[in-house]
């Protein structure tokens, strides 16, 4: 029984205990540190009575366990809870049946908030709280919708923006985007290829149940499924085979005007720099080392350098040189002894004839 119970929780999303301790915590400040604010704001004894609902520790949850859901975004936890209260007490006072007032307070807080675009969860919560919470929640009428539910729901998420920003979770929630790296229109190289955003559309139309993911959120995620597929299936292709050796190099301390000559000669627009030991010590460029006329290379170098050794799997450098944050990489030994270099060019060619096998196999060698 044990072993099945076991075998059940591993086949679950597997839960991180940086997630949980920050999820704990989170709930702990969140719910104190709103019952503390809400009692000042209205006067009184701080730690007497907290002004607080019982729906707010349903929210917590969400705030702080997954902050990242679209149903626990400042909208929804506000004008959720807010909307969810102003139903409830308006069934409250004009049906007179209890269980009806409370199932439809319920019924009709979720059809508003979905209408509305603020569905959260703890909203039924409150609603049916409004119906059966008794006299100190009829006593209030109307006001019960601004306190304690709206003050105390403002006041979690003011909570849940600090303590989520502070350990580092993006809260509101927002998916950071890629940008072109050369600040054009254009999307980035990785999303040029693959689905399209008709195609995930298309997908979640047919799929036709709401998640509780953002549409931004499951593209995010299925892009990394697709690079995670990419680096499995170049995984065994390694940088030492398909590096150039013959490496055109330019020394550190020759003057940039012989760097220039010797990169047209070559017709190349940079070139990695060494020094006496043949250790990669930067990359120079035309237009650096034109600037740099009547000095020496090393004045015209860009230190930063992209290094692999030969063992490196092709795989690690998919995000780099498709991204267009570099256009080469430099192969090194454990001295950082230059052996090879692997520009753009070179991956796109093992990728396209790794393509071309996979594709022959496919079809039976067809």
């Amino acid at each position: 029984m044990i072993s099945r119970i076991e075998a059940a929780l591993r086949r679950g999303t597997p839960v991180r205990f940086g997630d949980v301790w920050r999820a704990g915590l989170g709930s702990l400040l969140g719910i104190a540190v709103t019952g503390v604010l809400a009692r000042l704001f209205m006067g009184g004894d701080a730690l007497a009575e907290p002004l607080l609902v019982a729906p707010l520790g349903a929210s917590a949850v969400l705030l702080f366990a997954v902050p990242a859901s679209p149903l626990t975004q400042p909208r929804a936890v506000i004008g959720g809870s807010i909307l969810s209260a102003l139903v409830g007490v308006s069934c409250a006072k004009f049906v007179p049946d209890p269980l009806l007032a409370a199932s439809l307070a319920v019924a009709g807080s979720i059809a508003l908030m979905s209408l509305l675009g603020c569905l959260h969860p703890p909203g039924g919560a409150v609603a049916l709280t409004s119906v059966i919470g008794g006299a100190a929640v009829t006593d209030l009428g109307y006001g019960f919708a601004l306190v304690p539910v709206g003050l105390g729901a403002v006041l979690l998420v003011a909570c849940a923006v600090v303590f989520n920003t502070l350990v580092g979770r993006s809260y509101p929630h927002r998916v950071k985007t890629p940008a072109s790296p050369h600040a054009t229109a254009d999307s980035i190289p990785d999303e040029r290829i693959g689905y399209r955003p008709a195609d995930l559309d298309k997908a979640l139309a047919q799929y036709g149940e709401l998640l509780d993911v953002s549409r931004e959120d499951l593209d995010a995620l299925f892009r990394q499924v697709e690079l995670q597929t990419h680096k499995r299936l170049h995984s065994q292709i390694l940088c030492g085979e398909i590096m150039s050796c013959d490496v055109v190099t330019l020394d550190a301390h020759q003057s940039a005007e012989s760097a220039l000559a010797f990169l047209r000669q070559h017709d190349l627009r940079t070139a990695p720099v060494i020094d006496a030991e043949r250790r990669v010590v930067g990359m120079a460029r035309r237009a650096e080392l034109q600037a740099a006329r009547g000095r020496l290379v090393e004045a015209a170098l860009d230190p930063f350098v992209h290094r692999v050794r030969e063992k490196t799997p092709i795989e690690a450098l998919l995000p780099l040189l498709s991204s267009g944050a570099a256009h080469e990489a430099m192969v090194v030994d454990e001295n950082r002894v230059l052996v090879g270099i692997i520009t753009q060019t070179d991956l796109i060619a093992v990728l396209y004839r790794a393509h071309i096998v996979e594709a022959v196999v496919a079809g039976g060698g067809a």
